[in-house]
């Protein structure tokens, strides 16, 4: 995939919204410790990414919250890189 590749802010924005969706739901909805597992494994498979392409992920997920109209997906998307271990505080 190249910067210019539409695919890759899809691909990112649906991760965020996956991980979002198991951080907010109810237990009878999700077991919590399935959700916790899946969550890790999302960022332990971003912490693997080789250092280039977790910066480009870094600035979808920048470019994504600029635009996004949501104020809540907006916080979920600045607050992602730090919440999944991707960048310190």
């Amino acid at each position: 995939m190249t910067d210019t590749d539409p695919l890759v802010p899809v691909l990112a924005g649906l991760v965020v919204d996956v991980v979002r969706f198991l951080d907010s739901c109810e237990d009878d909805e999700v077991d919590p410790d399935s959700a916790v597992k899946m969550m890790e494994s999302v960022s332990w498979v971003l912490g693997q990414l080789p250092q280039d392409q977790r910066e480009r992920f870094l600035t979808v997920l920048a470019d994504l919250a600029e635009a996004e109209q949501d104020p809540g997906r907006r916080e979920f998307l600045e607050n992602f890189p730090v919440a999944g271990g991707l960048v310190e505080e």
